[in-house]
């Protein structure tokens, strides 16, 4: 496996469209509802500070995705936020590992000192125990603060991390 993480470009939009899409509809993660198509993914997608696209180079398949965008404004505009959607079919293989760490990375070049996560679904296992390896610090739990597809409540946690302490990758 040899993934590479670099912008969204107009060849990869579909895939990354896709990939999106599919976290969407299992609504155990992103807070958004609504599916994106070509017109509205590339809208999206260029509202973001950066969209990072990971692919296989052998392959050329897209295996997932990031966006990166400020969390607030003005005086809290130094802090960021970010969201990951792994391909169903490759999850489990280190790609949200590498795509958090070009996340970081990328926020520093952008002028970013925090990366804040607003809502990390408490049922997210995979993402919570990625995080705590990566240093990040949670700061508190939200009771019911996430609604899943079937119309249930989950807990979300809030995460940050000091971008200026992180060591390089």
């Amino acid at each position: 496996m040899n993934i590479t993480i670099e912008a969204l470009s107009d060849d990869k939009l579909y895939e990354a469209i896709q990939i999106w899409n599919v976290v969407v509809d299992d609504g155990e993660a992103f807070p958004q509802m609504e599916f994106l198509d070509k017109d509205t993914g590339n809208v999206f997608f260029n509202q973001q500070s950066y969209t990072g696209v990971a692919f296989d180079k052998e392959t050329n398949e897209v295996v997932g995705l990031y966006i990166l965008h400020p969390n607030n404004v003005g005086r809290c505009g130094h802090i960021c936020n970010a969201s990951y959607a792994i391909k169903k079919e490759r999850r489990g293989q280190h790609i949200g590992e590498l795509l958090v760490k070009h996340c970081m990375k990328k926020a520093r070049e952008l002028g970013f000192q925090i990366l804040q996560f607003n809502a990390v679904v408490k049922s997210n296992t995979a993402a919570l125990a990625l995080y705590k390896k990566l240093g990040f610090v949670q700061l508190g739990v939200i009771p019911k603060g996430f609604m899943l597809k079937d119309g249930t409540y989950e807990d979300i946690i809030v995460h940050y991390i000091d971008l200026k302490n992180i060591q390089s990758f």
